[in-house]
């Protein structure tokens, strides 16, 4: 229980309370049964509900679901959860190798999910993952297997913890499969310079003047190098019933250009396809191993200490208890403790935090984080499958599965838009030709819609660019938990925050001492010290701690009073301390003529012998940030609110120093999210950042609920938005991430179809040829994944 020593405080002292209080004040305290305080509480209901999952709600409210929720306490909040989700035993995940095509990862989706048996599937084309919830999982992956291989021939579908295993325990396996993928690449770029090699013969005996005869052959063979395998594929898939996907499509415009003798466009535009395809695969590639080697920072092996000697074992291999090596220059690859040795530590990659940090003997660290001096040993504190790395590799790729909204919209438009130029094709090449007679010209521009009517470039550049948000976010250790959050981030327009731990540290410190003049400084810290050094609350530690610094020696009070609603009678060394608040005093007819104070804080008032001696001022210290990052705020346009439930004068004073728009003090936790609602109905999405326990139900009802990554697990859970640095900068900062991931997929989006538009309109009036319609599709999707990676790099 968190208390200031003024007037609003009515229980009596800044104690934490183990037990149920009547004080009517906000508690951090568990339950493990019910309670009749009438406050609102995060607790697991092991009575109440059966289901053995863990529910965030309001305290009293019974359900009888069977999975774990997050009760909105508002509208238009964010969360993309199944209801299912919290049920790890019907979630799947499979990795889809050799995926290469972004529409058809989107036609697998589907497909799987209307197996019997499957309450719902998400492909993730950035990952290359498949999350399958259902209960026999393991058991439909012959027919997972099947849909894949129908929709694109060469896509393998294996679990996930299949992968992790082989690649961690046969590394010559590994070796192989890069070899394997090098060797494909060269195959590739041999066949599309042979190719266009014979097509350059063509041409240059075209335009020597040879007659069809002899330049038609250098054509058909240049088009089997170059198409041959495409149109392989679009049999193939004919025969699976796939008809409309890209092999189909890019075959029959180019067998169609042979028909009506456009041998150079035919062959030429194969060329440019394959061309394409290989850079907008490469660059999918790389833009994808960018990210995730941004995010992934498992370690393979680690150095075993086993007495004197150093033995390398796999990272998965390590057990709790174990001491590991770690030199100069090496990433922490487990959560630990230091037991010997002494070092700073890069923190940047886990918190985003610049300033590399000390650590010595007993001194946490977090997996990921650079050892950048000294040589340290730690003790393995919890293994690779818990740590730090691991959690936000699974943060990430958990982001990358919750699918926002214009992602949904583009996939539901791209099944749409295929079948629409497809007929506007055909309409064409029929109806211009019957009544101008000139069926070559007709046909030629039709086909020139067809190579336009795959929507990869749509499909594949709006998740690309979320994901690089994410990306990017989890570099500045700003964990996003989805594209909906970084969608919803965007429309945010005011920002409300909790006081005490967000804007402050939450740690009390001793920030003036005022004597009467009746002892010195020291001795008032001292005798306040004595009376409070058993307090387990931070203002009552903050004092004692800042005793212990001096050096002051505590005395042991001979008798010891806490006095609800006041605070402590003692006494020490045979005078009577006097130790609380103004009522305190009040109630002992203790004169406080001298006393005056009007800064910001906690005053703990001091008498001795039923004299006022003078009071010691304890306040929590703003964060270096929070004034920065509230300006940051403004100039993005975002209103900023406060909320707490500090009395109204320390909140003002808190927020004036740091530049907040607006404060709403003395709250208790149900008000805090009744403040919300009025701040949303008044200002529109609404962004709330808090990191307690009694934060949980606020950020549930926010549109966008952020958590401190110091703060309380409830707070993390609930949360859309994790800041792992736990600074106030992180706020602007994820916000501008999130306009500038939205503003790049709307960039992608309106080029893909712009140019298609332009393509199609300029082919109708004579202008734009095949080569333009290959243009519209493969390289303008290559532009957007290109586009789509700016967003990690964006200072």
């Amino acid at each position: 229980m968190e208390h200031l020593h003024d007037d609003s405080c009515g229980c009596g002292h800044h104690h934490e309370h183990e037990k149920e209080c009547e004080c009517g004040h906000e508690h951090h305290h568990k339950h493990e049964k019910e309670c009749e305080c009438g406050h609102e509480h995060h607790h697991k209901h092991e009575k109440e509900c059966e289901c053995g999952h863990e529910h965030h709600h309001k305290h009293g409210e019974e359900c009888a679901c069977s999975h774990e929720h997050r009760h909105a306490h508002g509208e238009g909040h964010v969360h993309n959860q199944r209801p299912y989700e919290g049920d790890e035993s019907i979630k799947h995940v499979f990795i889809l190798e050799n995926l290469g095509c972004a529409n058809c990862a989107a036609k697998m989706e589907r497909k799987i999910s209307e197996l019997p048996g499957v309450q719902d599937a998400v492909i993730t084309y950035s990952t290359k993952q498949l999350w399958l919830y259902a209960r026999d999982g393991a058991e439909m992956l012959p027919q997972i297997q099947d849909i894949c291989s129908s929709i694109e021939s060469g896509v393998r579908v294996v679990p996930r913890d299949m992968i992790a295993s082989t690649v961690k325990k046969d590394k010559e396996t590994q070796q192989m499969k890069e070899k394997e993928e090098k060797s494909g690449q060269r195959r590739e770029i041999a066949g599309i310079l042979a190719g266009a090699a014979l097509f350059a013969v063509g041409i240059v005996l075209e335009n020597m003047g040879f007659r069809e005869q002899a330049v038609l052959p250098a054509f058909i063979i240049a088009y089997l190098i170059l198409g041959g395998k495409v149109v392989l594929e679009a049999v193939r898939n004919i025969g699976k019933g796939q008809i409309f996907d890209e092999n189909f499509l890019m075959s029959l415009a180019t067998i169609g250009a042979f028909v009506i003798r456009e041998y150079p466009e035919a062959v030429g535009v194969m060329l440019f396809y394959r061309v394409g395809e290989f850079f907008e695969d490469l660059a999918v590639r790389k833009s994808r191993g960018q990210i995730m080697d941004a995010v992934d920072m498992r370690p393979e092996v680690v150095n075993l200490v086993q007495e004197e000697e150093i033995r390398i074992i796999g990272a998965e291999e390590a057990k709790i208890g174990d001491v590991l090596l770690v030199r100069p220059g090496d990433r922490i690859p487990l959560d630990g403790v230091v037991v010997e040795g002494e070092s700073r530590i890069d923190t940047s990659p886990i918190t985003g935090e610049p300033v590399p940090v000390k650590a010595e003997t007993g001194d946490k660290v977090l997996s990921g984080c650079v050892n950048t001096s000294g040589q340290l040993k730690i003790r393995v504190e919890k293994p690779l499958s818990e740590s730090m790395v691991t959690r936000i590799l699974n943060s990430v790729e958990n982001a990358a599965a919750s699918k926002p909204q214009m992602e949904r919209f583009i996939t539901k438009f791209a099944r749409v838009y295929t079948p629409v130029v497809i007929v506007l094709a055909l309409g064409t090449a029929v109806l211009p030709s019957l009544v101008t007679g000139n069926w070559n010209y007709w046909i030629y521009t039709a086909l020139s819609f067809l190579v336009m009517s795959c929507p990869c470039a749509l499909v594949l550049s709006v998740p690309l660019s979320f994901f690089s948000g994410i990306g990017a976010g989890s570099k500045k250790g700003i964990l996003f938990k989805g594209g909906v959050a970084l969608e919803a981030l965007n429309h945010v327009k005011a920002v409300v925050m909790d006081k005490t731990g967000t804007i402050t540290k939450g740690n009390f410190v001793l920030q003036k001492i005022v004597s009467a003049g009746r002892m010195t400084e020291e001795e008032l810290l001292k005798i306040c010290a004595s009376c409070e050094q058993n307090s387990t609350h931070p203002i009552g530690i903050g004092i004692t701690a800042a005793a212990k610094e001096k050096g002051l020696e505590l005395e042991s009070p001979a008798e010891l009073e806490e006095i609800a609603g006041h605070g402590i009678r003692a006494e020490i060394l045979g005078s009577e301390v006097l130790c609380g608040n103004r009522k305190l005093m009040e109630k002992y007819k203790v004169s406080l003529k001298e006393y005056k104070n009007d800064a910001y804080g906690a005053e703990v008032l001091v008498a001795i012998d039923g004299k006022y001696a003078g009071y010691l001022l304890i306040s929590d210290t703003i964060k270096e940030d929070a004034k920065s990052a509230v300006q940051r705020l403004n100039r993005q346009g975002i209103f900023s609110v406060m909320l707490t439930g500090d009395a109204q004068g320390s909140a003002q004073a808190v927020a004036s120093e740091v530049g907040i728009d607006e404060v709403h003090a003395k709250l208790l936790p149900q008000d805090k999210l009744t403040e919300l609602q009025k701040i949303r109905a008044e200002k529109g999405e609404v962004m709330f950042v808090g990191d307690g326990i009694n934060d949980a139900p606020v950020l549930a009802g926010a549109d966008v609920g952020a958590a401190m990554g110091s703060g309380a697990d409830a707070a993390i859970e609930a949360a859309d938005v994790v800041f792992m640095t736990s600074g106030m900068e992180a706020i602007p900062q994820s916000i501008a991430i999130a306009k500038y991931s939205c503003r790049i997929s709307r960039q992608n989006v309106v080029v893909a179809l712009a140019v298609k538009v332009l393509v199609m309109i300029l082919g109708l009036c004579g202008f734009a040829s095949m080569w333009a319609a290959v243009f519209a599709d493969s390289g303008v999707a290559m532009i957007c994944v290109l586009n789509s990676v700016r967003v990690l790099y964006k200072k």
